[in-house]
């Protein structure tokens, strides 16, 4: 449809406003649950994506957040000081660092759970109305960033 015919629609139809405002409504619903953990929301993002697959590179974590290396890397280093991961460098390849939990940041997984019953309460979605929504994000995710790189 050619921009000439698209109206302008009021901000509260804007798709990305909905987003954008939902990501801090968001936030304030992790906030309790995360103080409680010791962990901000970033910070608890790197756990997750470690919980999900552990002894991964800096890089590859990095992908899986979407976040470059200058701002992962004090989130690792705070997260370090912690005791919850370590970072070595590859014995194969010294120019990747991986990044492991340890037992401490191992054993938050278990606690993390009260976060998620946080925002499963807080949404008043059905299981799979929440897993449905999710899917059609990240499809829109995908179809905008294969457009910025178009």
């Amino acid at each position: 449809m050619p921009a000439a015919e698209i109206a302008l629609p009021p901000l509260d139809d804007f798709l990305c406003f909905a987003v954008y405002s939902t990501g801090f409504a968001f936030n304030r619903i992790y906030r309790k649950p995360l103080v409680k953990l010791g962990l901000t929301y970033p910070q608890f993002l790197v756990m997750a994506a470690l919980w999900s697959e552990d002894g991964v590179t800096v890089g590859t974590l990095g992908d899986r957040l979407a976040l470059d290396t200058s701002t992962l890397t004090p989130l690792l280093k705070r997260l370090e000081a912690m005791d919850l991961l370590s970072r070595r460098r590859s014995t194969e390849d010294e120019r990747r660092v991986l990044v492991s939990l340890t037992a401490k940041g191992g054993a938050l997984r278990t606690k993390a759970r009260d976060v998620m019953a946080c925002i499963y309460a807080a949404a008043d979605l059905s299981p799979d109305a929440f897993a449905k929504l999710t899917r059609d994000i990240r499809t829109l995710r995908r179809n905008l960033e294969r457009a910025a790189e178009a």
